[in-house]
C-alpha cells in the first residue's frame, strides 16, 4: 500500500508534506509532486500537512482520481527526489480546490 498525490497539487505544489516524510518519497515536477510508490512506507504523516488534501492512501482515492495511482508512479520513475520543503508558488492559494487541472501537468 502507498499514498498517492492526487489532481489538486497541480499548480499548488505545496512542500509541506516533504518536511515530514520519513523516506523521502516524494518527487517533484514543474508544477506537481509524486510520491514514490516504492520508497513510501505508508506511515500517512505527509497527509494532514498538505494545506491542498492531495494527498490519499491508495484504497482511498476518490474514482475520478484513480488514474493518479498510476501517474505518480510513472513520473516517480523519471523526477528527481525532493528533499527539502520550499516555498509555494506565488499564486498556489488561488489553485488550490480549482477543478479539472489536470491537462495543466507540466512533465
Amino acid at each position: 500500500m502507498t499514498y498517492v498525490v492526487t489532481e489538486n497539487c497541480i499548480r499548488c505544489k505545496y512542500t509541506d508534506c516533504v518536511d515530514v516524510c520519513p523516506v523521502d518519497c516524494f518527487r517533484e515536477g514543474p508544477n506537481f509532486l509524486a510520491i514514490d510508490p516504492d520508497e513510501c512506507i505508508d506511515c500517512g504523516v505527509c497527509v494532514p500537512e498538505c494545506p491542498a488534501e492531495a494527498i490519499f492512501r491508495e484504497d482511498d482515492v476518490p474514482l475520478a482520481q484513480r488514474p493518479y495511482i498510476a501517474l505518480n508512479q510513472e513520473l516517480a520513475q523519471s523526477w528527481p527526489p525532493i528533499l527539502a520543503r520550499h516555498a509555494a508558488p506565488e499564486d498556489a492559494d488561488e489553485w488550490n480546490g480549482k477543478p479539472d487541472k489536470g491537462p495543466l501537468l507540466e512533465r
